[in-house]
């Protein structure tokens, strides 16, 4: 059983379902709905089990070839091949009947939105271009808009920064998982920007990302969807990791330094989720 567990790569359902809980926060606005919460919590992870089942079927040769990923049941033919595919299928279609029966249409259709781009647009098309992470960051976007959609049923300003933000955080964050690993995506022949523009370039688009994260995290506070303790612990944390990615220009390991960079992303967004149920604006 254990292998089926880590066929739904459950470090990624967890990482989504803390932005998930942070954009069904901001909608509830005070009001928590503890039934759709977990209702909604449930579907969404069924669904995002699902898709990794199905990416985990789709790159299992190339896996065979990446050190990390080598050890994976699909790649070690530990889970029969049609096994994983039944599997994927099981948790997709309950994942949509738990959203569909006690969420909303808006919710589902959101869902589904992320799903297709990761299955049938990001996993293929990684092994083609560099742009893939772009369209991969689409589906990664989805979880806390999910959240909020659950509970306003509807895509306004709020869902849109909420996209955004997720956008412009999943950028550098994914070129930093590729500098950590770049050997292994060489050796597979994937063409991440550190690949296939180099290390220079890869750094500059970090910067910038970050850069543009840190205004676009502030429009929740313009447009008064969240308090300036928000605000002003949002521009301090995104300015530290833009100080961090700076200092990256002058790293003797780049390696080492995407290392450090992915480990830091992931204290970013975890504040900002934090942050934004603590000071709502009612």
């Amino acid at each position: 059983m254990i292998n089926y567990y880590l066929l739904m790569k459950p470090g990624i359902i967890l990482g989504n379902l803390v932005t998930f809980a942070a954009g069904f926060l901001l909608a509830s606005k005070g009001e928590f709905r503890i039934g759709l919460f977990v209702a909604t919590l449930l579907g969404l992870s069924c669904i995002i089990a699902s898709a990794c089942v199905f990416n985990n079927y789709i790159d299992r040769d190339v896996d065979k070839k990446m050190e990390r990923t080598k050890k994976r049941a699909l790649a070690l033919g530990t889970v029969k091949k049609h096994h994983a595919i039944f599997f994927a299928v099981l948790l997709g279609i309950a994942g949509n009947l738990i959203l569909f029966i006690y969420s909303n249409g808006l919710t589902v259709a959101v869902t589904s939105v992320g799903f297709f781009v990761y299955v049938l647009l990001y996993s293929f098309l990684k092994y083609q271009t560099t742009y893939s992470t772009l369209i991969g960051s689409i589906s990664g976007a989805v979880p806390p808009v999910v959240g909020y959609c659950a509970v306003s049923n509807q895509l306004d300003l709020a869902a849109g920064i909420l996209f955004l933000m997720m956008i412009f955080w999943q950028m550098p964050h994914f070129f930093a998982i590729a500098l950590w690993h770049f050997d292994d995506y060489a050796k597979a022949g994937i063409p991440v920007l550190p690949v296939s523009g180099g290390t220079l370039k890869t750094k500059i688009h970090m910067m910038l990302y970050i850069l543009g994260l840190i205004p676009i995290a502030a429009l929740l506070t313009v447009f008064g969807y969240t308090g300036y303790l928000f605000l002003t612990l949002t521009i301090v944390v995104g300015l530290a990791w833009l100080y961090c990615s700076i200092k990256g220009f002058g790293a003797n390991c780049d390696k080492l330094w995407g290392r450090q960079m992915f480990h830091i992303s992931l204290v970013q967004i975890n504040a900002i989720c934090l942050l934004i149920p603590f000071d709502l604006v009612s």
